[in-house]
């Protein structure tokens, strides 16, 4: 029985240390690729989307018209900032946070409000309508494929969201078994499962690409929205109409019929 349990606590220090070095293994990557980045300039600053010879809001009439605050630091920092609302260090950390969550939501919505659209299985149903499927019979099917995801219950659905995304964001923003002292914009670690910000010149590139396209969504989801009120229609069946007769079917034609 000795015999065992030594043999039992050999095997468990040995699957702990090679766990240990693979650990070790994996900061020391990361570490030589931030030394190597240093050494060849390639940080945020040294970056074409970084610094003070960044792409600015006004091209090459920029000059004066960008406050001395915005040093191109972060991503997505073009110079504009005519009402002042990141001239305070702590008021433009907070919006920043927000900016690049909602944009994060807003990528995900664009998505969910075109895919319901396009698939055969949903009945080419319009966002705004989707989700009303869960009340239906046969409650609300995703993707339309009966089985994979059936939610039957509002409250349910609504509980576990809650659950579920308090979790994440509790972690992400106070530390927890997914990690401490994280950075609750880019957390990193747990919440990077595929490395992508392990070289730090992938890290920066792929920050910019990020508010980029999420600034883009916002745009996205709001032009969704004054769509579904003035034409009653999801974004695909626009895109079609327009296609179809774009003479008839376009922003100036709505707006007129609202005129006096």
């Amino acid at each position: 029985m000795q015999t065992i349990t030594c043999q039992s606590s050999l095997t468990i220090t040995a699957k702990s240390t090679r766990q240990t070095l693979k650990n070790v293994k994996k900061t020391a990557t990361k570490q030589a690729k931030k030394a190597v980045s240093s050494v060849k300039g390639g940080s945020n600053l040294g970056s074409t989307w970084y610094g003070p010879d960044r792409p600015k809001f006004l091209g090459p009439f920029s000059d004066g018209a960008t406050p001395s605050y915005l040093t191109g630091e972060h991503a997505g920092d073009y110079g504009w900032d005519t009402a002042g609302l990141s001239a305070d260090p702590e008021t433009f950390a907070r919006y920043r946070e927000i900016e690049v969550i909602h944009a994060r939501w807003a990528l995900l919505g664009a998505l969910g409000c075109v895919v319901p659209e396009l698939l055969d299985g949903t009945n080419h149903v319009p966002w705004f309508k989707a989700g009303a499927q869960i009340f239906s019979p046969d409650g609300l099917q995703y993707l339309g494929v009966p089985g994979l995801i059936n939610a039957r219950s509002i409250i349910a659905t609504l509980a576990v969201q809650v659950l579920l995304m308090g979790a994440v964001e509790g972690y992400r923003v106070n530390g927890g078994p997914a990690g401490e002292g994280l950075d609750p914009v880019y957390p990193g670690e747990s919440f990077d499962p595929l490395g992508l910000a392990d070289d730090p010149d992938s890290f920066a590139e792929l920050k910019v690409k990020e508010i980029k396209n999420g600034r883009l969504a916002m745009f996205s989801m709001f032009g969704f929205f004054i769509q579904a009120i003035v034409t009653g229609k999801g974004p695909i069946q626009n895109l079609n109409d327009h296609l179809a007769d774009p003479g008839a079917n376009n922003a100036w034609a709505f707006a007129t019929k609202f005129t006096p």
